[in-house]
C-alpha cells in the first residue's frame, strides 16, 4: 500500500491543480441603476432569467427599478409584457420614462390563468421582457416561469410581497423595495454578491 500523504501537503508543494471558478458572464441587461450594478456580480439583470422583486406595498418605486432595462428593450424592438398588472398602467409615466409604448403589450388575466400566461409568454422567446405580479405562486410555480425564462432567452420580472421574503426561491435574482428607510436589499443572487450591503433608492410613483 502506498504510503498517505496529507492533502495540504500536496497543495503547498503545487503537485496537485486547483480549478477556479470561472467568473459570470457580464450582463448585457444593466439595470440602468449604477449603485445595483456594482452591487451584482455581472453588472446588469441575470439573462434569460427569473429576477424576484418583493415590495413592501405598492408604489415603492418599483416600475422605476426596471424601466431603464425596459426602455432600451423596446427601443431596440423588443416586445415587454406586463400579464395581469394590479393597476391599469399610465402610458404617459411609461412614455417618459423612455418606453416604446408600440412595444408595449398587457395580457388580462385571472388570478389563477396569469402564471400559464407569464410562463407561455417567456417560453416562446417572442418577447424581450415578462413582467406578472404573482400573488399565490409556490416553489413549484416559480420554478417553471424561471425555467420558461432561460428557454425563451428572456428577462423574467415578478412581483410579490415583502413577506415571501422568508420562502424559498428558485428565482436567479430576488431583490427587497424598502419604503422606510428607501432602499433595496440584493437577498439572493446567482453567482453571489459583489457588495451586499443595502442600496440607497429613490422612491417614485
Amino acid at each position: 500500500m502506498g504510503a498517505v500523504v496529507a492533502l495540504d501537503t500536496l497543495f503547498n508543494g503545487g503537485q496537485v491543480w486547483k480549478g477556479r471558478p470561472a467568473p459570470p458572464a457580464v450582463s448585457p441587461q444593466p439595470t440602468g441603476h449604477a449603485a445595483l450594478d456594482a452591487a451584482l456580480p455581472t453588472g446588469g439583470w441575470p439573462e434569460a432569467a427569473l429576477t424576484e422583486i418583493l415590495l413592501a406595498g405598492q408604489g415603492v418605486g418599483e416600475l422605476q427599478l426596471v424601466w431603464p432595462a425596459l426602455a432600451r428593450l423596446s427601443a431596440a424592438g423588443e416586445r415587454i409584457v406586463l400579464v395581469a398588472p394590479p393597476y391599469v398602467p399610465y402610458p404617459q409615466a411609461w412614455q417618459n420614462a423612455g418606453v416604446d409604448l408600440r412595444q408595449l403589450s398587457i395580457i388580462q388575466a385571472s388570478e389563477r390563468d396569469a402564471l400559464w400566461a407569464a410562463e407561455q409568454c417567456l417560453r416562446s422567446g417572442s418577447c424581450g421582457a415578462v413582467l406578472c405580479w404573482p400573488h399565490k405562486a409556490d416553489d413549484r410555480a416559480l420554478r417553471r416561469l424561471q425555467v420558461a425564462a432561460e428557454a425563451g432567452q428572456t428577462l423574467a420580472f415578478a412581483y410579490r410581497s415583502l413577506s415571501e421574503a422568508i420562502n424559498p426561491s428558485p428565482a436567479a435574482l430576488r431583490i427587497a423595495i424598502d419604503a422606510k428607510p428607501a432602499q433595496l436589499r440584493v437577498l439572493k443572487c446567482r453567482g453571489g454578491l459583489a457588495r451586499s450591503a443595502p442600496i440607497a433608492f429613490a422612491v417614485g410613483h
